[in-house]
């Protein structure tokens, strides 16, 4: 692969990285703001008590969390280390 295309690659994937980490956080902080509210929501609408909400919201954060990394940090890092290589 060109060297050109390593970087932009990279660039491209670290870029969606922070971005994902961004959102994320938006997230982590919507859902402790709000949190009251979801869960009387979630409670009339789809019968879920608040132990099992929890479950469902950390669940959720696992899932974006191994998104972000394994999908968008670990190939930014293997394009980077084959960029300074050549």
């Amino acid at each position: 692969m060109e060297r050109d295309k390593i970087i932009f690659l990279r660039n491209f994937f670290f870029c969606a990285f922070i971005t994902g980490v961004v959102f994320a956080l938006f997230y982590v902080i919507a859902t402790y703001v709000f949190w009251e509210t979801a869960t009387q929501w979630v409670a009339q609408f789809y019968k879920v008590d608040e132990k099992e909400f929890g479950r469902i919201v950390l669940t959720f954060f696992t899932n974006v969390r191994l998104v972000v990394v394994f999908l968008f940090l670990v190939p930014a890092l293997a394009l980077h280390w084959m960029a300074r290589k050549k």
